[in-house]
């Protein structure tokens, strides 16, 4: 076993500051409950005269803080606030923020819709078409450029058999004239 030393008295010096300044932090609180002051973490220690550090440093210290501030006063009275109706408020202030922006980002978006409209008026190019008309627009036309392409390739089709047709017929022609002047062709030699 080790022997025990005595505590230094700088040691000693430390532990009565920091009991001092525990002590002072339990009155302050104790005092702001009774009037029912609010509780936060700064304000004992604003009423300690200690830096809202040392309450953070100490669990037990920074627990009985948030105790204090959960629980309503002695001294509560209808206007007093407590932390949770603190947070509750927040909440519904959050809640209220979110829905007005919501609220904003349509009346922003229907105001541009508006003001669109307006400029086609004013301008004489017409209201904007509706997209759905448009698509429908497009379909059809594609449909018929299908079908005019298919009509197309039909009658180049066609048109490439009536040329087959033209040059058999005309071959077959030929033939039928090379043959004729075959025997004509002697007597434009005499």
């Amino acid at each position: 076993m080790m022997p025990e030393t005595a505590a230094s008295p700088l040691t000693i010096a430390r532990r009565r500051d920091v009991n001092a300044r525990r002590a002072r932090v339990a009155q302050a609180l104790e005092i702001m409950r009774t009037e029912g002051s609010e509780i936060t973490i700064t304000s004992v220690a604003v009423r300690a005269r200690v830096h809202r550090s040392f309450i953070h440093r100490h669990l037990d210290l920074r627990a009985d803080v948030y105790a204090a501030a959960d629980q309503p006063s002695t001294a509560a009275t209808a206007t007093t606030t407590t932390r949770q109706s603190l947070e509750a408020d927040n909440l519904n202030l959050r809640t209220t923020v979110r829905r007005q922006t919501q609220h904003i980002a349509d009346l922003e978006a229907r105001l541009s819709e508006l003001l669109g409209e307006q400029a086609y008026s004013r301008t004489g190019l017409g209201a904007p078409h509706n997209h759905a008309a448009l698509e429908e627009q497009n379909y059809i036309l594609q449909n018929e450029i299908q079908e005019l392409q298919a009509k197309l390739q039909d009658q180049e089709e066609e048109l490439g058999a009536a040329r087959e047709a033209n040059r058999q017929l005309m071959g077959q022609l030929n033939k039928t004239t090379a043959a004729s002047d075959g025997s004509d062709g002697r007597r434009g030699k005499n």
